[in-house]
């Protein structure tokens, strides 16, 4: 059986019985909702990147990750984060060293998230219940407003105005900064800051080293939106 122009096909005959109104809004209703979530899982990650850089030309220069602050030593989620920076530091062309006596560079990493911020917005009006009129389409039965299901005969004056919705967004950050280990000058430093829906920063470190790691090191004082494909 398909769904075709509101009509039953079965065996591949077309019904002569049409789906009722109810049934073909709930149709209507189910194939929009199936766009808008593909949509959405199409949407890249973005964050807010600024960066300053008088980094050498990679050649294989040795570096080594510690922690920006004491407290995070021997912390196993440092560890999980500093392994994504190191693999795209070797990508760029430089070593990993063995320990910091033996880096010619010497990286410090910070993250971290905060707490949860509301966030106000609009969106186009769901009204659910369309009802052919000899105006056009009309009802909202969402609603509950006078004429049932179909809405009055006179369709409604709200139609199609936005609705005001809440959510809460996390805050979260990663913070790099390449120093000479010789003399401690600072060669590289940038952060990466997103917000998402979900306070998860695990899931959204990979991203954040993405972001950061886009085009490094990149032109100096730069500070951008980037984009990274999920």
């Amino acid at each position: 059986m398909k769904l075709l122009n509101g009509l039953m096909i079965m065996n591949g005959r077309q019904s002569m019985k049409p789906l009722n109104r109810p049934a073909k809004i709930a149709a209507n209703l189910l194939l929009a909702a199936s766009f808008g979530l593909l949509a959405a899982c199409a949407q890249p990650f973005e964050a807010r990147v600024q960066s300053f850089q008088s980094m050498p030309p990679a050649q294989g220069q040795s570096f080594y990750i510690q922690p920006a602050t004491p407290e995070r030593q021997g912390s196993l989620e440092f560890a999980a984060y500093a392994g994504l920076i190191a693999t795209e530091l070797q990508k760029h062309g430089f070593q990993q060293a063995a320990s910091p006596e033996q880096a010619y560079l010497t990286v410090l990493v910070d993250f971290g998230s905060g707490p949860g911020r509301e966030r106000i917005a609009t969106r186009p009006g769901t009204s659910a219940a369309w009802g052919p009129s000899p105006w056009g389409w009309y009802g909202r039965g969402w609603y509950g407003r006078p004429g049932g299901w179909w809405g009055g005969p006179w369709g409604d004056p709200f139609w199609g105005q936005p609705d005001v919705y809440s959510f809460t967004v996390y805050p979260a950050f990663l913070d790099m900064t390449i120093k000479r280990s010789a003399d401690s000058t600072p060669v590289f430093e940038g952060r990466a800051q997103t917000t998402t829906r979900a306070n998860d920063l695990p899931s959204t470190m990979p991203n954040l080293v993405s972001a950061l790691f886009k085009d490094f090191p990149g032109a100096s004082s730069r500070s951008a939106v980037v984009r990274v494909p999920q």
